[in-house]
């Protein structure tokens, strides 16, 4: 969004447009208001080192993904992100001397990319849940737990750093059939990925082609177009 020109204000106000809707979520609420909080020197995410800690929690769920032979791709290129952020000195000092594309594209349409983003964001955001629901079931299997995929849906809604307004849909989906291998094989979210993969398609190729890094977005799609294959 920066790289297509949007001011701190502008992306504030796109996040709390998309808050409304259907990404209606914790993380991008307080995405929203990172974005518009200023002090008296101005806006204070300029100001913060583009270096990311860890906890650990990211870690250990790709761990376990390893162990338990579970594609959660997104998880793990999300702590590989973090990983790559803390090289700070070395980007530095990388950016003077890799270059970029030579040739960007331009975007004709701002309010129509902007859609293209929200849309991206909705389907990595799903397929990244039915990784996290895989994982749980390959688990269950392995050591005979019998889980309430429906019931962990509704627990994550009640303050958890995950809260989505699309939980609900999620138990609607485990409701409607328990059994369910994959939440991408539910009639809901087959419908939300056929609306929106085109707009994903955009964001992830655009990104490409301006050397903008989007590591979630870009093997989001990578894992879904591999899943929906019948021969790799």
């Amino acid at each position: 969004m920066q790289y297509l020109g949007l001011s701190q204000t502008e992306m504030a106000e796109q996040f709390a447009k998309w808050n409304n809707e259907e990404l209606d979520s914790f993380l991008i609420e307080i995405t929203r208001d990172i974005l518009k909080y200023k002090d008296d020197k101005g806006f204070l995410l300029e100001r913060i080192r583009d270096t990311a800690g860890q906890k650990g929690t990211g870690k250990w769920t790709a761990i376990a993904a390893l162990q338990y032979g579970v594609p959660v791709t997104l998880i793990g290129e999300a702590v590989f992100s973090r990983c790559l952020s803390a090289l700070k000195d070395e980007r530095v000092h990388a950016s003077r001397q890799l270059k970029g594309p030579s040739i960007k594209p331009k975007v004709e349409n701002l309010q129509k990319f902007l859609n293209h983003i929200k849309h991206a964001l909705y389907c990595a955001k799903i397929v990244s849940y039915a990784q996290g629901f895989m994982l749980m079931r390959e688990a269950a299997k392995e050591n005979k737990w019998n889980l309430n995929y429906g019931g962990i849906a509704l627990m994550w809604r009640g303050g958890c750093i995950i809260r989505s307004v699309f939980l609900g849909n999620i138990k609607d989906a485990y409701t409607r059939n328990p059994k369910l291998s994959n939440l991408l094989l539910d009639d809901f979210f087959k419908k939300a990925i056929d609306v929106g993969q085109d707009s994903w398609r955009q964001v992830v190729a655009h990104a490409f082609l301006w050397g903008v890094p989007v590591p979630a977005l870009s093997t989001a799609l990578a894992f879904y177009d591999g899943y929906r294959t019948e021969k790799l």
